[in-house]
């Protein structure tokens, strides 16, 4: 039987957009918008160029320039091991939502940044930019959760700094954090160690704090039961990293979602990504306010799980493993690390079909973290 010579058009047509497109990102990144705009700060194609044609250029050394959540350096000798350190500012809105607080949210934020390279939190600092007019009883609040988190945590705030700015100059509290670990895990968490035929797995679903945070704003006037998924993730990351040494490498998929995170280790390993769609693990509640949206929950910020590329060999004492620990019971695997197309992570759909999921473009949600 004779091809079909509408479909093989198709067919050339999707290589021709798939060569287009790797051969765009290959380029280096310019950045030519005259301005900083909100995209510039939404996790996506903004803030990469952001960060790769202004910071890295003008700040890049061997500790920032692999861009990774957290900074690996080496003790003086005879002082110590290997120390991790990472900053984070929060500028959540609304402060208080259904699950936690910016307080918390700091915490656990900065301690999970800390936790993907393998490494214990042991000390975070807290600057705390403070709105004229604010509520002294809100702050107390959100200190006592800050607090909590910490102990819960098992991490000590041990410094600290104060700024009060004039009213409307920052939208009641602002909180920035650093952090400071000790790596423990004797391997190395790297995309460079990435191979094709690695497996990709979450520990639960996608998009729960995004969306909480969405819908306490009030503006979608949607009656759904949804809290963020806040927590502190390194107790689980222990728990992954003793069941197998053939984790190559961990994110926490905050601004930008899994997508994100995900086009971040393609480009840098240079190999792709397949996902699959049925395996997503997606509530309910959020599918749902997510389409009455229009927003893809790949894209969907998530502030206590975990993505993890692991050795096909691996795979299912990572799941077993990540399974067993309550912040992981709904961990699965989601997709396949491939050779080619490089840089690419695409999508197989419930349809039978694929698309290419690339970074989040503009700034289609309201600030999460």
């Amino acid at each position: 039987m004779a091809a079909d010579p509408y479909e093989a058009a198709i067919s050339d047509r999707e290589q021709e957009v798939l060569e287009a497109v790797e051969r765009r990102r290959r380029l280096k990144p310019k950045l030519k918008d005259e301005r900083i705009t909100l995209a510039h700060g939404a996790g996506g194609k903004a803030t990469h160029v952001l960060v790769q044609a202004l910071f890295l250029e003008e700040l890049g050394n061997p500790l920032l320039d692999p861009l990774a959540d957290q900074a690996l350096f080496q003790a003086p000798e005879g002082v110590g091991p290997r120390l991790a350190f990472s900053t984070d500012s929060f500028v959540v809105k609304p402060l208080f939502f259904p699950g936690g607080d910016i307080g918390e949210l700091a915490v656990n934020g900065t301690v999970n940044d800390l936790a993907m390279a393998g490494a214990r939190p042991l000390y975070l600092s807290a600057g705390f930019i403070v709105e004229e007019g604010f509520s002294t009883a809100d702050l107390r609040l959100i200190a006592a959760s800050m607090g909590t988190a910490a102990r819960d945590a098992g991490v000590a705030i041990a410094a600290g700094d104060t700024k009060v700015v004039e009213r409307g100059k920052a939208d009641g509290l602002y909180i920035n954090t650093t952090g400071v670990a000790i790596v423990e895990c004797e391997f190395e968490l790297s995309p460079e160690r990435i191979r094709p035929g690695d497996q990709v797995l979450v520990s639960g679903t996608l998009g729960d704090h995004g969306m909480a945070i969405m819908i306490a704003r009030g503006e979608l006037e949607l009656e759904v039961e949804l809290e963020s998924d806040t927590a502190p993730l390194h107790d689980l990351v222990r728990t992954l990293l003793e069941a197998t040494e053939e984790v190559r490498c961990l994110r926490d998929p905050t601004r930008g979602g899994l997508a994100t995170v995900l086009n971040e280790l393609v480009l840098a390993a240079n190999v792709a990504i397949v996902l699959d769609e049925a395996s997503l693990p997606v509530k309910p509640e959020v599918q749902g306010a997510c389409e009455i949206l229009g927003i893809d929950p790949l894209y969907v910020a998530n502030e206590g799980k975990l993505a993890a590329i692991v050795a096909p060999e691996a795979t299912a004492a990572a799941l077993t493993a990540l399974r067993s620990h309550p912040l992981g019971r709904d961990a699965a695997v989601v997709g396949e690390v491939r050779g080619e197309p490089e840089g690419l992570v695409l999508l197989d759909t419930a349809f039978g079909g694929s698309r290419v999921v690339d970074m989040l473009v503009g700034d289609p949600l309201p600030r999460i973290c």
